[in-house]
C-alpha cells in the first residue's frame, strides 16, 4: 500500500488530539484512530471535546486532510504511529490493557520501516520489554524492520502559557536510529526535542515530573493540617516562604488531587519500585496524605457548622467547582466527588455548581446541579469553594455567602474561612 499518511495517532483524547492538531498545522497528513465512535463522529463534524482544542482548530485540521476514523486500516498507510491511550491504575496496579490492545492493533498493520512511538504513561522498560515482542510478530527486528521509541505526553489542560508546541518533547528510542526518527517527527511539531539515551529514561521522566508534584502537594497539605492545629494561617506561611528568591518553589494546599496524571503516575513509579526490589516510600506516603484531604475538608466543614450551632445533618451545603482544576471541563479524579459523598454520608443536603460541568457523578448517587448560582448561594448554609473558576466573582461570593469555606485561599471577608 502506498503511504498515504505521515502520522497515524491511536487514541484521540487529551494527549492524542493536540498531537493531531499540531501535526496537521505543520502540514502533515494525519489519520486519527479511536474506538469511541462518538468521538470520531464529533471530530468529523468539526466539534472538539478537549478543553485546549477549539472547534476552529479541528476544522483547520480537517481542511488540511486530517482523517478521524474507527477503521484501524489507516495504520497500514502511515509512516509513523503514535499510541496515546489511557493507562489507569487498578487497585494500585498499572493497567496496560489499552496499550497492549493498541500495540496488537498496530502490529499486523505496521508498514516496513515505520516508526512507532508510545506516549502513554507507563513504568520503565515497557517500551523495551513489553512492546517489541508484540510488534515483532516473531520475525521482525526493532531498529531494522520497524522503529520504536517512547516520548511522554506533557499536556497540562487549561494552561494558557504552555502547550504542545512550546513544551520540550523528551524522546528515547530503542536504538540510535529509532531516536533519530522520533526526533525528526517531533521537530516538525515542537520548538525543542530533548533526547535521552534509553526509553526507560524517557519513561521515568514523566513519572518523576508528576511524583515531584504529588510529593510537594502532599507536604503542603500535611503542613496545612498542622497549621490548622496551631491556629496559624498556612497561606500566609506559604506566601512568606515564596519570597525567598532561591531554594523554594511554592505549592499550595488542595482539597484533593485529581486529574489524569498526579493521582496515577506516582503509582506506576511505586509499582515499579516494588517489582524491582527498590521500593519508593515517598510516592505511596504522599498518595496517602492527598487521599485524606477530602475527609479533612469535610471535618473542617463540620467544625465550621458546629461553631455556629449547626449540625452537618440537614445543613444545606453548596459545592462550587466539580472539576479537578480551575477553568477546565475535566472531572477526572475531582475532589468534589469524595467531598460530596462524605457530606451525604453525614446527612448534609448537598448541591453543586460548576460552569463547566452539568452532572456530578458519584458512586451510585447523584448531586443536584444548581441552575442559578446566585439563588444557590443565597439558599446555602455553607458554600465550599473547591475550584476558583474564572467565571466566579470571588469578591461577590465572599460578600453574599452566609459562610464560605475557601479551599483555594483566594477570597477574603468576615464570613470566609480558608483551608
Amino acid at each position: 500500500m502506498t503511504e498515504k499518511y505521515d502520522l497515524a495517532v491511536v487514541g484521540l483524547g487529551y494527549a492524542g488530539l493536540p498531537l493531531v492538531v499540531a501535526a496537521a498545522r505543520d502540514g502533515m497528513r494525519v489519520a486519527g484512530y479511536d474506538v469511541d465512535a462518538d468521538r470520531v463522529a464529533a471530530l468529523v463534524s468539526g466539534t472538539s471535546y478537549v478543553d485546549d482544542i477549539s472547534d476552529q482548530e479541528i476544522a483547520e485540521a480537517l481542511a488540511s486532510g486530517f482523517t478521524p476514523t474507527s477503521d484501524p486500516e489507516v495504520i497500514a498507510a502511515a509512516g509513523a504511529v503514535t499510541i496515546c491511550v489511557p493507562t489507569p491504575l487498578r487497585d494500585s496496579v498499572p493497567d496496560l490493557s489499552a496499550v497492549l490492545n493498541a500495540v496488537r492493533l498496530v502490529a499486523p498493520r505496521l508498514r516496513p520501516g515505520a516508526l512507532v512511538v508510545l506516549e502513554s504513561t507507563t513504568y520503565p522498560r515497557t517500551t523495551t520489554d513489553v512492546v517489541p515482542p508484540l510488534l515483532a510478530r516473531g520475525s521482525r527486528t526493532v531498529g531494522e524492520d520497524f522503529l520504536l521509541a517512547f516520548s511522554p505526553e506533557r499536556i497540562d489542560p487549561g494552561n494558557p502559557e504552555f502547550g504542545l508546541h512550546n513544551t520540550p518533547k523528551v524522546v528515547g528510542g530503542v536504538t540510535a536510529r529509532c531516536t533519530e526518527a522520533a526526533t525528526v517527527l517531533y521537530e516538525r511539531m515542537v520548538q525543542k526535542v530533548v533526547t535521552v539515551s534509553t526509553p526507560a529514561a524517557a519513561e521515568l521522566t514523566k513519572l518523576l515530573e508528576n511524583t515531584y508534584r504529588q510529593v510537594n502537594i502532599a507536604l503542603v497539605n500535611e503542613f496545612a493540617v498542622y497549621c490548622d492545629g496551631l491556629g496559624v494561617d498556612v497561606w500566609e506561611a506559604v506566601a512568606a516562604a515564596a519570597t525567598k528568591p532561591f531554594g523554594f518553589q511554592p505549592f499550595r494546599p488542595d482539597p484533593g488531587v485529581g486529574g489524569h496524571c498526579i493521582p496515577v503516575d506516582p503509582g506506576y513509579l511505586a509499582f515499579s519500585g516494588r517489582a524491582t526490589g527498590f521500593p519508593l516510600r515517598l510516592p505511596e506516603l504522599a498518595q496517602e496524605v492527598n487521599d485524606r484531604m477530602p475527609a479533612y475538608v469535610v471535618d473542617r466543614i463540620a467544625r465550621l457548622l458546629d461553631d455556629r450551632r449547626r449540625s452537618v445533618r440537614g445543613a444545606r451545603v453548596l459545592l462550587l467547582g466539580a472539576t479537578y482544576k480551575p477553568d477546565v471541563a475535566d472531572g477526572r479524579g475531582s475532589p468534589a466527588v469524595p467531598v460530596a459523598e462524605l457530606l451525604l454520608d453525614r446527612g448534609a443536603l448537598v448541591r453543586f455548581h460548576d460552569p463547566h460541568v452539568r452532572t456530578l457523578r458519584l458512586h451510585g448517587r447523584s448531586v443536584a446541579g444548581a441552575e442559578s448560582l446566585d439563588a444557590a448561594v443565597a439558599e446555602a448554609d455553607l458554600v465550599v469553594l473547591l475550584q476558583a473558576h474564572r467565571d466566579y466573582d470571588l469578591a461577590a461570593l465572599a460578600d453574599t455567602s452566609a459562610l464560605l469555606f475557601d479551599t483555594t485561599g483566594r477570597t477574603v471577608g468576615a464570613r470566609v474561612t480558608h483551608l
